[in-house]
């Protein structure tokens, strides 16, 4: 648990057992290099923000205006995209306590078990409130309910209502916001972005040409780097790539520098002497040329367009939800107006 305020120590070894890391402080400055430009990312990271950072700080602006705080916001998009980087990020920025668990480790054989552990988190968090819960993989507990078989399948399905009991149970004064991350949002039970739940949805796609930039100055921080290595040359090179890829790269040509440099030091038999010069002081763009050679897209252009026309649907889906509130809405005040003019005829009709 990071964030504000102090937790028992009991609370997080019980923690502990339910979540494989719970996350020290993490800046946007790991997600972007100073001084970068807004990435499709980063615009997610404002919304996040708004919904987790503001409703904590700014309570009373949103009770003036009668604006309920989001619940939760699912996040999708292909691998390596930086889902899980920016649910770090927002245990710093939102100064909340933050819990992670990956979906898999909330299920066990043990009946009735798994519904407990839900419970047992969701406990936790409200015990640490404001705190934020990050559900990642959670295509792997919460599938559309009745698509599995026997007695796993019933399983699944306990473990989805109990989830859905427990975010429609998050309260005013107990700040919990839930945050979902998946690959697949296609076979997520519908329930889950239901209003009042996730009903916020985010697409992370693959980095444009300036997130490329930036994902290289991020990875690249800390590496000394040669004159020819140029950066926005590499990110026009791979489009199409996700940032776990140009990650890989990044490292790759790290590996590169770090073997030429040991090479060096048994051909001389001899560490540098000091003051001597250092004949591999850099990554160089040698080094990157060779580690483009092995590079590959993780993501084929075939998901890229699954991602879009999904993103596109559920575009459409909350346009027509939107209207078909809206026509509601204009329905009632119009009976309403029915009535108060029925009542004024009354009223005029008893005067007479």
């Amino acid at each position: 648990l990071v964030g504000q305020g102090v937790i028992h120590a009991e609370l997080v070894r019980q923690a502990l057992r339910l979540s494989s890391s719970f996350f020290p402080s993490f800046e946007w400055s790991s997600c972007f290099a100073p001084g970068a430009c807004v990435s499709a990312v980063f615009r997610a990271g404002l919304f996040v923000r708004f919904s987790v950072q503001y409703p904590v700080e700014h309570g009373e602006k949103f009770h003036k205006f009668g604006l309920a705080p989001s619940k939760g916001v699912l996040f999708f998009g292909p691998p390596g995209c930086g889902k899980t980087l920016l649910a770090k990020a927002v245990a710093n920025e939102c100064k909340a306590n933050f819990i992670s668990v990956k979906g898999p480790e909330l299920l066990t054989m043990w009946f009735g078990e798994s519904e407990a552990n839900v419970r047992d988190l969701f406990d936790k968090a409200r015990a640490a409130a404001p705190c934020v819960i990050f559900f990642d993989e959670m295509d792997s507990i919460a599938k559309a309910r009745g698509s599995g078989t026997g007695g796993g399948g019933e399983a699944a399905d306990r473990v989805i209502n109990q989830i859905l009991t427990e975010i429609d149970g998050i309260g005013k004064r107990k700040p919990i916001f839930v945050i979902g991350a998946t690959n697949r949002p296609d076979i997520l039970d519908p329930a889950v972005t239901r209003p009042g739940r996730l009903d916020q949805l985010l697409y992370i796609p693959l980095p444009d040409f300036k997130s490329r930039v930036n994902i290289f100055k991020a990875a690249l921080r800390k590496s000394p780097l040669a004159p020819d290595v140029d950066i926005e040359d590499m990110a026009r090179r791979l489009e199409g790539f996700s940032g776990a890829d140009i990650t890989e790269i990044c490292q790759r040509a790290a590996k590169n520098a770090v073997r030429e440099s040991i090479q060096a030091e048994v051909a001389r038999g001899r560490p540098l002497a000091e003051g001597e010069k250092d004949p591999v002081p850099f990554i160089s763009k040698k080094h990157f040329d060779e580690a483009f050679k092995g590079a590959r897209r993780s993501v084929p252009e075939d998901m890229v367009k699954v991602y879009t026309q999904f993103n596109s649907m559920m575009k459409r889906r909350r346009v027509a939800q939107e209207t078909t509130e809206t026509a509601k809405e204009t329905t009632e005040t119009a009976k309403e107006t029915t009535e108060t003019a029925k009542e004024t005829t009354e009223t005029a009709k008893e005067t007479k």
